[in-house]
């Protein structure tokens, strides 16, 4: 087919590459399966052609609990080198794992300076498996990146029909095809058989129009989180300090607290210099109210702990101010 848009596929690994043992094969595969290439993937889904001309590369193949920083700053840097020695890419398609598929996404809305769209795409059943979603979310993720509306909207995540902002989503479910949502706002928009359709867009700041974005990242700080949980002790924040963490996220209770124990070696911790932000172990929003201003305790606002995570490391690359980082944390 003429005039279809020229989609650079960067394989990663995940799921979505994955061949188990046989077509009932959906627990075993991770452990014991073997992955695809980028170009392998895109052979056993020709349906992907259909709709663009991709152009495999293969970066990873492995399982995402096996992909971090160290992983997330090269992938940035294939994406620019890409998008800078073939300006004939009208986009970027991401095939990646869904156990931390968030965080990559969130790590490259936050610092890439492209403006390409580009899509991470994921499966939550391997490529072998009957009633695979794979080949469907490849092919929608493909026509998303391909579409001019999906530019200017930061980086996004398409999975199950649905389109979410990097920013919002996460995997809710361990095994349902409907695990990736966006909970407190919505998916912006769908894929159905006649193309994406968006319906709201991102407000907060996003890639390419970041500071991040303009400068180079070579590596991060530690930045560790903290989960509370009825009775939780000082024990593991202090072993966080005593590894080296720079900052610490707290994933307390809703609305945003540790406990009594914990609290009190986060505040030693602030004092002491590493950064602390409060967020909560259920979803909603940590507003920056009296206690976290008195004790400088950063409020992490809407953000899940693991993405607070990836915005107090990249901040830490450049200040330690916790005012600075405050307001960083109220603009993306």
């Amino acid at each position: 087919m003429a005039n279809l848009p020229r989609i650079a596929v960067i394989g990663t690994g995940g799921t979505i590459s994955s061949l188990g043992a046989g077509s009932l094969d959906v627990l075993d595969y991770p452990d014991f399966g073997q992955k695809l290439t980028s170009e392998g993937l895109l052979d056993r889904f020709p349906e992907t052609r259909l709709v663009a001309e991709p152009v495999p590369v293969t970066f990873r193949q492995v399982g995402s609990t096996a992909i971090g920083p160290d992983d997330w700053i090269e992938l940035r840097g294939v994406i620019h080198r890409f998008a800078g020695e073939d300006p004939g890419i009208a986009g970027f398609v991401i095939p990646h794992g869904t156990a931390t598929l968030e965080e990559t996404a969130f790590f490259l809305n936050l610092t890439l300076a492209v403006s390409q769209p580009v899509v991470l795409v994921g499966a939550q059943r391997p490529a072998s498996a009957l009633g695979t979603d794979a080949g469907m979310n490849l092919v929608n993720a493909l026509r998303v990146a391909g579409s001019p509306e999906a530019r200017g909207k930061g980086v996004l995540v398409v999975m199950n029909d649905e389109i979410h902002p990097a920013r919002d989503v996460v995997k809710t479910s361990t095994y349902r095809v409907q695990t990736f949502r966006s909970l407190d706002y919505g998916a912006l928009g769908h894929v159905d058989g006649d193309g994406p359709h968006f319906y709201r867009a991102p407000l907060k700041l996003h890639m390419p129009d970041t500071p991040f974005a303009a400068r180079e990242v070579t590596a991060l700080p530690r930045v560790d989180i903290v989960y509370s949980y009825a009775g939780a002790d000082a024990a593991l924040v202090e072993a966080a300090v005593k590894a080296g963490a720079r900052g610490l996220v707290s994933a307390g209770f809703a609305p945003g607290t540790p406990s009594p124990l914990q609290q009190a070696a986060f505040l030693d911790a602030a004092k002491s210099g590493i950064v602390v932000v409060q967020c909560s172990r259920a979803t909603g929003r940590i507003a920056p109210r009296r206690r976290l201003r008195e004790t400088g305790i950063v409020a992490g606002e809407d953000l899940t702990p693991q993405k607070a995570r990836i915005l107090l490391a990249l901040m830490l690359t450049t200040t330690t101010d916790i005012g600075e980082i405050q307001q960083a944390f109220q603009r993306y």
